[in-house]
Formats: C-alpha cells, structure tokens, sequence
C-alpha cells in the first residue's frame, strides 16, 4: 500500500505542482497548436487554437530564435538568454494573423509595434502564465491525436499600457477612404465611440474572423490588486507614443496619422473684417462726405463759362445730312431697292449661323485660367463624368429603433426600411437595363463610367451609387437573414446588421455577422455612405432622410458620337423617371436631375418665352405707330396715322440685326440667346429714339414758300442726323470696345449690338428717310395709308403739329421743373440718390445662383432644393500635378505622400491641415492619395503584392487569386525603417481627390475655387523646392463648377474696365460733334455715370445679383442713356436762349418731348410685357434691370439733367446766336412778319428781345406773360 501510495504520489504530483505554479513567473499556461477552434465555422484565417500546457518557458535559438526577432522583437534578449512559451507554427499563425490587422495600420510604425506587444506578450511570453488566466477548454483531435486546447482566456493588461497603445492608433487613417482605420477596428462602435476597451473586445472576438479564440481583456488600473486572481499581475509594458521611432528602426507616424507628430501650423488668417472708418462703415462714411461735399457745390447763381469756339462741326454735319437727305428722299424707290439688297447680302450669312449653347463656351474664355486646367485635365484624365441623379424621401413615414445583436440599440428612419429599399432596387434596375430592347441605341454599357473595367463594360461594371449596392443589388442579399448567437446570446440578423456595418465600414469584403455578405458595390468599388444617403447628422446613417441614386456616364466632346449616345440615355433616364414621379403607387417624394438637365431647361424656358418677346416687340410697335401719327381731323386719320412709317421703322431694325447677325455667322462668330434676346431690344429702344425725333420734328414743321418736299426732309435731317449721329456713333463706339472683354459672352454681345447699332443709323439715314419721303407724298395727296386708293376731301392744316406733350411739357413741366426751389430740391434728391448709390454698390451681391437660369416651376429648382437639404459634401476637387516634377526619386514621393516617413508638409499633408478649417478652405474630406495607396500595396506586411516563388512565372506578379503556397515571395522586402519606397517610372502628370463642402450659393463656389487655389499655390511652392523640380511646375484645382464660377473672381475689375471703355467714347463723340464742347461732354458723362451707378444701388435693393448677364445689362444702359441724355444736351449747347434756365426749359419741352415718346414710352410697354416670362433670368435682369435702367434714364434725362445744365451747361454759343440772326434777317424779308409759324428748328429758335416770353400756342414770348428769369 505504501508503494501504491508513492506511485500515486508520483503522478499527481506534477498536476499539483502544475496547479500551483501557474501564474508565476518563468511558466507557460499553453504551448503548440492543437488544431481548429471547434466552435468557429469560415473564418479569414485558419482559427488554430493552443494545446493547454502548464510548463516552464522554453529558451529558444537558431531558427526558431530568428523568427522571434522577426515576429516578436519586443521578447528579443539575445540568442542564448531568450524564452518563450510559443512554438514555431505558433509563430507563424501569430504572424498571419497580425499581418491583416497591420495591413490596416501599416501607416504608422509605433502603432503597429504596440498591437503586436500585446499579442506577442499573450502568446509567447516568457512569463505568459502572469498575465492571462485560460477560461475554456476542449477537447480537439488533430493529427489523430486528442488534447485539451484553449479556445477562451483572460488576459490582463493595465490602462496605462492600454490607453498608450489605443492613443497610438486611434488617428491611423486609411488613405482610400479618408477615415480612420481603427473605424474597422472597434465592430459596431466605429472611430467616434472606440475606446481602448472597445477597441480590445474586437479584436479578442472570434467573430471578426481574425482572432482564432476569444480573448477577454481585462484592462485594470495600475496598482490595483482587487479582484484579480492570486499570482496575476497586469502587463504593464510600455507603449511607444506614435511620434516616437520604434526600437527597430520604424520611423515616428505621420501628421496625417499622429496629431502629435503635427508641427504647429498657424491657423488660416480670419476673413478680412468690413471697411470701417471711425468704427463706421466705411463706405457709408465716403458716401456721406461725398454728400456733404457735393451739396456744397451747389449754389443758386449762373455758372459763366467762356464762349465756345464755333459752329465749324454743326454747320459742316448739318449741311452734308441736308444733300443727303435731299437725295434719299428724291429718289425712294432705288434706295430702298439698294437698302434691301444690301440687307439680304448680309443676312443670308444667317443660314450658317453657330448658336452657342454650351454653357462653358458661353461664359468661359478660352484663354481663362479655370479654361486651360478644365482643358489640361480633360486631356489627360478624360472630362469629368456626366452625373444623372435621384434623391429620394419618404417624408411622414415612421421610424423605429432597432436592437441589434452585433452593434446596440439604432434609430432607423421611415425611410430606411426594407420595402423603401426594394422600391429602390426595383427603380434603380428598370433605369439600368431598359435599353435591352433598343438593339444597344443608347445602352448604358456603352456609355457608363466603369472605373474597374473601362474598356469593355458589362452593365454590372457601371458605377452606380445607391444603397442597395452594399448589398449588390441582390433581393436574396437584401432578404437575407439567419440566427447568430454572440456573448452567450442568440438572435436573427438580417439586413439592418448588415447595413449598419457597411454604412461604417464600405471597404469591408465581409461582415461581421454570420451573414457574410461583401459591402463593396457590384461594379467593384466602395460605396461612401454620403454618396448613399444624406440629411443625417454625426454619421447617423441609418436616420438619414434620404436615399440618393447617382448614374455616372463617361463624358465626352461634343463632335463624339457617343456624346449623342449619352444624350439619348439621360433623355430616356429622364422619361422613366418622370413616369415613376406619376406613378400612385410610389411612395417617395424625390427629385431628379440629368447631366444634360440645365441646358435642356435652358433651352426649353427659351423657346417658351419667344411668345413673350414677340408680344413685346408687337406692344412697342402698336405704340409706334399710333404715337406718329398727326391726328388732326378725325376724317383725316387715315391720312394722317403713320402704320407703315412705324412699321418700317420696326424692319429696320428688324433689318439692322439680321444684318449683323448675317456679317458676324459669315467670319465664324458663333451667337447666343443672349444675343438674339438682348440686341434687337437694345437696337429697338435707340432705333425708335431717333425715328421719333425725326417724324416728331418733320410734323413740327412747315415747309417753306418755294420749297420741294425733299427738299423740306433734307432740311429737317440736317438739323436732327447730327443728334442722331451723337447717340448712334456713341454707342457703337462703346459696344465696339465693350468687345475687348475676356469673357466670350460678353464679347460676343458686344459686337453683334455694335454692327447692329451702326446698320441701325445707316439705315435710318437711307430706307427710312426713303420710306418717311413716300410717305410724306401719300400724305400730301391726301390717300389713306392702307388704301393707298383712297383720298379724302379734308385738306392738311398748314400749321405745324405739336401734338399733345409739346405743349405740356412748354407750359407746365418744364416751367415747373425750372422753379427755383424744385432745382435745388431736384439737385439735393439725385445727389443723395448717387451717394446712397455709391454705398449700396459696394453690397451689391456678385455671382448667379444655377437656380436662377431655371424657369419658375422646373424640376431643377426642386432637384436644387434637395442637394442643398440632403447631401452632406460637395463636389469633388481634383489637385492636379502638371509636368515636370520627378516621383521617382525619394524626396519626390514624400513631398506627395502622407504616411511614415512624408514630409510633415506634403501635398497630401496641407490639404489635410485645410480640412481641419473646413469654414475657411471650404474643403471637407481629405485627398485620396494613390501614392500612399501604392506604397500600402506593395508593402510585404500587407500580403497584397506577391510574387510567383517557382514555376514558369517565377519572379512575375501574382495575382491574387493564386494559391498562397505558389506565391510566397513578396514584391518588395521589409524596410527597416518602416519606411517603404519603390522605384517607379516617371508619371506625370497626376492628381489628388478630395470632396468640398457643400456649397449652396455662387458666393461659397467662388470662395472655395479662390481657397483651392490659394492651398494649390502653397502646395506648388513647396514643391518646386524638391530638387529635380521643374522651375515652371504647377499645382492646380479643378472641379467641373470652377469654370462657371472664375468669372466671378475678376468680374468687378472687368466691368470697371469695360463700361468705362463705354463710357469713354461717349465723352470724345460729345465733345467733337459739339465742335470741342468740353463743359457739355463732361455734364454728358456726369450723368451717364449717375445712371449706371444707381442702377446698381437699385440693383442691391432689389436683390438682383452682379454678373456677366448684369454686366451685359449695365453695358446696354450706357448705349440707352445716351439716348436720354445726349440730344438733351445737345439741344441745350445748341440754343440760343439769354439765360440758363430760358435754354433748359427749351430744351426739355422740344427735345425732352421726342425722348420721353421715343425712349421712354417705347421701352416701358415692350418691358412691362417680359414680366410675365417663365424664365426667372428674364424676370430678374431683363424685365426688373431693364425697367430699373428705363426708369432712372427717364429720371436723370428729364428732371436731373436739365437742371443740372441751368447750373452748370456751357454758356450760348455767339458763333450759332449770329448765324441765327443773320438767318433770320435774310428770313425776314421772304415771309410776311405777322406770320406765327415756327422757326428752323426749335432747339435753335432765338428772340432778340429778352423781356419776350412764350405763348400758349406758339413758341414766342409774349409781354403779357410773366418773365422767367434766373432766380
């Protein structure tokens, strides 16, 4: 029995000292693998778990002492003093199992050196049985053999080394993604949540497919005993901070990576504050000085000036229109045949005519800046893809929270919901494949943008962004569910799981759950979630308001022919959407756009307000021609009425511009819609100025004793042609320099109006004076105008016709206007209107919102509505490399890249420093670095790029989806610094992705294209800094809106220049047609500038925007204030009147007459009419400017100007006062002196009595009267 009892001594023996020992120092807790973990199915890797093994560490050397260093260098103590209590295989499962989480953190060398301490101290520690306690066994045969395996412990660790670790890694980024990588980390928690608990749970969490047991960290305090079991005591090792180099040599983490190893960047200087003076606004402070100053100017007294020197320019101009007047009115019929024939040779250049519709074509200059990068990309990365979209919600549906076994409780909106999801599906799969049946006319395939397969797509390699592609498009995926048990837990999962896990892990092949699905798209790539959904907040997806559903074609030029493929398709995808939008049976509310949408509505909204412009072409001729007409007798009114004149008046401009229009398609100047809007208008209003003033001032006289017909129109032309010539060479001369703008729309409108103003007065001169002339021979026969068969017996009163606002305007405006108190009431108004102007002007906002180019009820501004809701970044920015910068070399790939080892100010670098200041930079998300992408995928940690070991392929790449035993060799060897740098050829040029924020208004386009461009600049001299950098490299940012939005950059300093190139030609044409008449040129160009200048203030108030089409506008209001100011002042330096005043009021009551019929009341009706258009364009700067410009035109030409000139107009003329005289005594012994008929020309008329006075029914003075004199 003794010996029994020793025996069994003997056995147990062991066991009980095994018991004892097992968390003391020196002693393993297991040792060898033992085969597959029997509770885990599929996994990434073999789950090989450990045989349980109470034994003493083993010293390990040669071989196995080499794998150590390799695997586990923090347990290196030199060959012959090394311990571990892992085997060699367990090594090498150690290593493939830390080799797909370092892939993930390969970034940062610290951080990967602390995630493999922890698992290297827990497997093959000397002293593992301090730190881990084994919670389950089984029983596991392997190789016919059967052991007792671990597949659960305990490992204890303090926070210290815990929180050190997780700091470390906890910024890591993942480079293709722009997040972190511990997002893929921490399960259901994501980056925002992760703590270093969290973060350990994961990865000690057979279900990840990574760990092969469960491990149950245990994180305690330090210095804490509590609760632990008896001989374990917590690692407590240190963790490398991730500035800090690695004992192998790893360089410290990246700024992009370790916010530690960021240097002290200043921020962004703030945005410039407002000018101020005195703590006021500094503009309202110059606003108000100018006031002060400008009243004091004011002082009720004559202003003397010398006389000018003479009437050389008027008499040489009136008497050469005199002959050719004569002549044209002699001979009607050839001149007109002639006209016309000239006309149709211009015109027919019609029939080639280019219409630009192409809004980059239209606003862009193809020597702009943002036009040759656009151009530069385009050429060398293809144009940017078209974008066909749908955003969809379901709004009043309700939510509901669900409790997922995997990630927690999670709000799901109305909208996300599996049957929303499958509606979606169901929509996204009849726009994807409805051209099956269209024998491949306009198949998606053959246009679609396929970034993994460009060269031969199938309709599953179309990108296609959209929720149900993290489930591939699969209703069986989508259905999927099965039960899963978790911690001890079982419950079913289904496609909430799947979906939560997707939305924060898009680059995941495979969930976490037992459903296994892929959350990459089926084209190939990853689906973002802000390109799935959107109006969530802090990556809330699964609450988000909406479904977004984006079609992605290639794009291409215009002359491809399959540009017109891609049309067919967005017109068809169009259709198809538009017939779901009526469907009663849906149920989202969504919006829609096509790549082709804006310009389709553009054109659309065009067409539909041609009516309208008709209607107002038709009112202004209605007006024309009742307006010119005599009324003298209602049974001559058929007689007198002037339907064909004004009719003729209409087709020469209608003449004129096709006449310019002809020339300009004949040398290849393409036109617009702006053009065939804008021009006849403009043409119009001037054209009908001068038509009036002619027919006003022929009705207004009397034909002399012995004098001819034509004779008589010779007579009136010579007086009035030299006016008309003022206006007419003025604004042409203004239109021609306006041409020197940059912007191509600009341009173009400039000289179309130009020709088309100047055919306007050539014309005037020759077929209208012809049609006026047989008119004029109808009249004298006393034939009605439409039957020209017809004669009435009524003869002509011989007398002139004043009609009914000369004499208003002689008797009471005019008088009215030139009482003392009203002109200093009118000076003080129009000065306090131009300094509050002059404030209001630099408010004024610059830009033109997209929305604004859609017509009022368009599905484009619902679509615009959404974006701005919905979609939580903008559009991508592209910063592009051009030639000339070496990427081979070492210096050159850390200038460009952002992990270990990059220079802490790369490209990649300051583009992420600008993301920290998304306010400022407007830039949202990170660039994508392809470098770094690169340098991952050919680093060995990352098993992605292999090599063939044997066979005939040996050395060549492996792809892979080839065995790993054929494809052992990786393509690079491990650096010892960590830092990886391949030989590569040269590429150039490239480019860098990054998202803006998003942008909603053309304010926040234009600030973020001039940030980009500010960070590119930066970026560029930085750069160039890189030896072997060219001297003339360059980095720019493009996006597919900078084009539109540039304009907006210089668009101040370019209308400055171009309507002070307007303005100039109207001050030198002044001055020389008025014989050097300096005074009455700069009062001219006072007032033109009073207009302009306040019609921006209007501008302000009214909330219309500065822009190109604005600045076409502005343009046209210098040629129609000529029109309103220019025969005013002409007539005023013409008159021979004593005093001032006497002049002013002459000429406001002959001359102001003729312009407010003629300017005024033709403008007014036909603009009136374009309130009613569709089009909000129109709205806003046709009918709101164009009516803002007519109306202070009408202000500053007859009630600002004519004071303006009884104060300051240039003094009477002697040289035309004595040629008046000399007329009139050589007049005075032809007509018999009783006679009451009036004078040459009224702006000319003279008296030689001062005391003499004007009548009621004449232009004489009469003593009765009381005097007007000067105040």
């Amino acid at each position: 029995s003794a010996h029994i009892f020793w025996c069994q001594s003997i056995i147990w023996l062991p066991h009980f000292v095994l018991s004892e020992a097992q968390h003391e120092p020196g002693y393993c807790t297991f040792y060898e693998e033992c085969g597959r973990n029997p509770l885990l199915g599929e996994t990434l890797i073999p789950p090989i778990v450990p045989c349980l093994n109470y034994s003493r560490a083993r010293p390990v050397t040669g071989e196995h002492y080499r794998r150590i260093k390799e695997v586990c260098p923090i347990l290196d103590r030199g060959e012959n003093n090394t311990y571990a209590c892992c085997s060699m295989k367990q090594l090498s499962s150690l290593e493939m199992s830390l080799t797909l989480s370092k892939a993930v953190l390969v970034r940062c060398p610290s951080c990967v050196e602390n995630f493999a301490h922890l698992h290297c101290i827990n497997t093959c520690s000397p002293n593992q049985s301090q730190t881990i306690k084994v919670t389950k066994v089984m029983n596991v045969t392997y190789l016919n053999k059967t052991k007792e395996a671990v597949v659960a412990y305990q490992a204890f660790l303090t926070t210290t080394f815990a929180n050190g670790a997780f700091q470390s890694c906890r910024n890591v980024r993942i480079p293709a993604t722009g997040g972190f990588a511990i997002a893929t980390m921490c399960g259901r928690y994501g980056a925002k949540l992760c703590t270093p608990q969290r973060w350990y749970d994961f990865q000690g969490d057979s279900s990840n497919g990574l760990a092969p047991l469960d491990i149950d960290f245990r994180l305690i305090k330090e210095g804490t005993t509590e609760g632990l079991p008896e001989g374990i005591i917590p690692y407590n090792g240190r963790a490398l901070k991730c500035n800090e180099t690695t004992p192998s040599g790893g360089q410290v983490c990246s700024c992009q990576d370790c916010q530690e190893s960021c240097p002290s960047v200043p921020p962004p200087p703030p945005p410039p504050s407002p000018f101020t003076l005195f703590g006021i606004d500094g503009f309202l402070m110059i606003s108000v000085i100018w006031l002060l100053l400008l009243m004091f100017v004011i002082h009720p007294s004559e202003v003397s000036c010398t006389d000018k020197n003479s009437l050389t320019a008027q008499a040489f101009l009136s008497l050469q229109f005199k002959n050719w007047g004569t002549l044209m009115a002699t001979y009607p019929l050839i001149v007109l045949l002639v006209s016309f024939a000239v006309v149709v040779a211009l015109s027919v250049g019609i029939k080639s005519i280019e219409l630009t519709t192409d809004p980059v074509e239209l606003w862009s200059a193809p020597s702009s800046r943002a036009r040759q990068e656009k151009d530069f990309h385009d050429a060398h990365f293809d144009p940017f893809f078209r974008t066909n979209q749908v955003i969809l919600t379901a709004p009043g549906r309700k939510g509901h929270i669900y409790d997922s076994l995997l990630f927690g409780p999670h709000n799901f909106s109305g909208l996300v919901s599996k049957d929303l999801i499958i509606q979606l599906l169901e929509l996204q799969n009849k726009i994807q494949f409805w051209s099956k049946d269209l024998n491949r006319t306009a198949s998606l395939k053959d246009v679609c943008f396929a970034p993994l397969n460009p060269s031969n797509p199938s309709l599953t390699d179309c990108a296609v962004n959209s929720l149900p592609q993290y489930f591939q498009n699969s209703l069986d995926n989508i259905n999927a569910k099965v039960n899963m048990t978790e911690l001890g837990v079982t419950k079913e999962v289904d496609w909430r799981d799947h979906l939560i896990y997707c939305l924060n892990s898009p680059l995941s092949f495979k969930d976490i759950t037992d459903l296994g699905m892929s959350c990459m798209a089926d084209y190939g790539a990853p689906v973002f979630p802000f390109l799935a959904v959107g109006g969530y907040k802090n990556d809330d997806y699964t609450n988000a308001q909406a479904f977004i559903l984006t079609f992605s074609l290639n794009n291409y030029i215009r002359d491809n022919p399959k540009f017109e493929v891609a049309m067919q398709w967005e017109k068809e995808f169009l259709k198809i959407v538009q017939d779901y939008q009526k469907n009663p049976a849906s149920n989202f509310t969504f919006a829609y756009m096509a790549e082709r949408s804006l310009e389709d509505e553009i054109n659309r909204t065009t067409a539909e307000d041609i009516p309208i412009f008709m209607i107002s072409y038709a009112v202004i001729f209605v007006y024309i021609a009742v307006a010119l007409g005599e009324y003298s007798s209602w049974k001559r009114i058929l007689v007198d009425s002037k339907f064909l004149v004004g009719l003729g008046g209409i087709l020469v401009v209608a003449c004129s511009v096709l006449a310019s229009m002809g020339f300009y398609s004949w040398i290849g100047i393409p036109s617009s819609l702006v053009i065939l809007q804008v021009v006849p208008f403009l043409v119009l209003a001037v054209g009908a100025d001068n038509i009036f003033i002619f027919v006003l001032e022929y009705q207004r006289d009397v034909r002399r004793p012995g004098e001819k017909r034509e004779e008589q129109i010779g007579r009136v032309l010579g007086n009035v042609a030299p006016s008309m010539l003022l206006c007419s060479l003025s604004e042409s001369v203004c239109f021609f320099l306006g041409a020197l703008s940059t912007m191509p729309a600009v341009k173009s409108f400039a000289l179309y109006a130009a020709l088309a103003v100047l055919m306007d007065f050539i014309l005037q001169m020759t077929a209208f004076v012809a049609l006026l002339s047989l008119d004029a021979r109808r009249q004298d026969s006393n034939r009605c105008e439409l039957l020209c068969c017809v004669t009435v017996s009524t003869q002509r009163p011989n007398k002139p016709n004043e009609g009914f606002l000369l004499p208003f305007m002689r008797k009471y405006y005019a008088p009215v206007l030139m009482n003392r108190y009203t002109r200093i009431i009118v000076m003080l108004v129009f000065i306090f209107m131009l300094c509050g102007s002059l404030f209001l002007m630099f408010k004024v906002t610059v830009g033109l919102d997209q929305e604004l180019a859609m017509p009022t009820g368009s599905y484009m501004l619902n679509y615009f509505q959404y974006l701005y809701k919905y979609f939580e970044v903008g559009v991508p920015v592209y910063f592009v490399t051009k030639k000339g910068f070496n990427f081979t070399t070492v210096e050159g790939m850390n200038a460009v890249c952002s992990s270990v080892g990059c220079d802490q100010f790369s490209l990649t670098q300051k583009i992420q420093y600008a993301t920290d200041y998304p306010d400022r930079s407007y830039l949202a998300i990170p660039a994508n670095s392809w470098v770094d992408d690169y340098i991952d995928w050919l680093n060995p940690g990352s098993r992605c790029c292999r090599l063939y070991t044997f066979g005939p392929n040996a050395g060549k790449f492996c792809p892979a989806s080839e065995s790993p035993l054929l494809c052992v060799r990786k393509c690079m060897a491990p650096p010892a610094n960590g830092v990886l740098r391949p030989s590569v050829e040269q590429f150039n040029p490239s480019r860098f992705m990054a998202y803006h924020t998003p942008l909603t208004n053309s304010q926040e386009f234009t600030a973020a294209l001039l940030r980009a461009r500010e960070l590119a600049h930066n970026i560029t001299m930085g750069m160039r800094k890189i030896p072997g950098t060219s001297p003339d490299f360059e980095v720019f940012p493009y996006t597919v809106t900078y084009v539109f939005y540039e304009q907006y950059l210089t668009i101040v300093p370019e209308g400055l220049f171009s309507i002070s190139l307007c303005l100039l030609p109207t001050f030198v044409v002044c001055c020389l047609l008025l014989g050097l008449d300096l005074r009455s040129g700069l009062l001219n160009l006072i007032t033109i500038i009073m207009i302009v200048v306040d019609t921006v203030g209007v501008m302000t108030l009214w909330g219309i925007d500065y822009n190109a089409v604005a600045l076409i506008n502005l343009v046209t209001a210098v040629g129609i204030s000529v029109e309103f100011v220019s025969h005013m002042t002409r007539s005023f330096a013409l008159s021979t009147k004593p005093t001032h005043v006497e002049r002013a009021i002459e000429a406001t009551a002959n001359m102001g007459s003729a312009v407010f019929a003629g300017v005024a009341m033709t403008n007014l009706p036909g603009i009136l009419v374009l309130g009613f258009a569709k089009a909000q364009l129109i709205q806003i700067f046709f009918f709101r400017l164009n009516l803002v410009i007519t109306l202070l035109g009408i202000a500053h030409g007859l009630i600002f100007l004519p004071v303006l000139l009884s104060y300051f107009g240039p003094g009477v003329n002697k040289a035309v006062l004595l040629q008046l005289q000399q007329a009139k005594a050589k007049a005075s012994q032809e007509l018999d002196m009783g006679s009451n008929m009036r004078q040459v020309y009224d702006n000319m008329s003279y008296e030689d009595d001062e005391m003499k006075q004007y009548s009621n029914s004449t232009s004489k003075w009469d003593p009765t009267e009381r005097e007007y004199r000067e105040p």
